[in-house]
């Protein structure tokens, strides 16, 4: 078993926060008409993607009939219908699709992982349930020693990036950088790039398109290119 495959085991097992415990598994028992003959997975999701990885996406959390549902990252919901099909036009994913764990999807040279683990009611984790996550989040940064160009997905996806890298000691800054899409920010051997979350809410309003968001991945590609 892998380090990687250590850290896993102990996320799906994680009850810390009792608010998210009560929810994820909530929405698991009642569901939603639409997948109401499917069995949710209802626990926390895992990072997901290649150890080798010198690309780490860092979102917000699982959605409930998104995540939470299929038991992988951004799986069977709009937000990773966008975000896969991005992936797979800047060469990092196999396919376009992502709709249940044994689709046969695959992530090259790409790792995605999440500010916290849980589905949160309404989208919304409190700070204490983010804290509670940091320290797997801190361990994967330990293990994913190839990551070269990291992606905050969302402000709040950023933000846990670019604090994350700098309480392993990785980084410093004296003032974080600010959010704004396609935003690049150099920081020692890393490079940090800030998207707009592909939600509904930004894809649905326009806020977020589907060229904006390839801008993003073909920035990563000529950095890593760059080596």
């Amino acid at each position: 078993m892998t380090q990687l495959q250590v850290i896993q085991r102990e996320i799906v097992s994680c009850r810390l926060c009792p608010r998210l415990v009560r929810w994820r598994e909530k929405v698991a028992r009642e569901k939603v008409k639409r997948f109401a003959d499917q069995k949710y997975w209802g626990k926390p999701i895992l990072g997901f993607g290649d150890p080798n990885a010198r690309l780490l996406l860092v979102g917000l959390a699982p959605a409930a009939h998104g995540g939470n549902r299929t038991g992988r990252m951004f799986t069977g919901d709009e937000s990773g219908n966008w975000l896969y099909r991005a992936l797979f036009r800047a060469g990092f994913a196999n396919q376009a699709t992502s709709t249940h764990r044994t689709d046969g999807l695959r992530l090259t040279d790409c790792y995605v992982t999440a500010t916290c683990r849980c589905a949160p009611p309404k989208n919304k984790p409190l700070p204490k349930e983010v804290a509670n996550c940091r320290p797997f989040l801190l361990r994967e940064i330990e293990l994913l020693r190839n990551v070269r160009v990291i992606v905050g997905l969302g402000r709040i996806g950023f933000e846990t990036a670019l604090n994350g890298y700098k309480e392993a000691g990785k980084i410093e800054f004296a003032r974080r950088p600010a959010f704004a899409h396609c935003a690049t920010n150099s920081l020692g051997p890393f490079t940090f790039i800030a998207s707009y979350h592909p939600s509904q809410q930004n894809t649905f309003t326009g806020k977020l398109t589907e060229p904006m968001f390839d801008r993003v991945f073909a920035s990563a590609r000529r950095i890593l290119a760059k080596g």
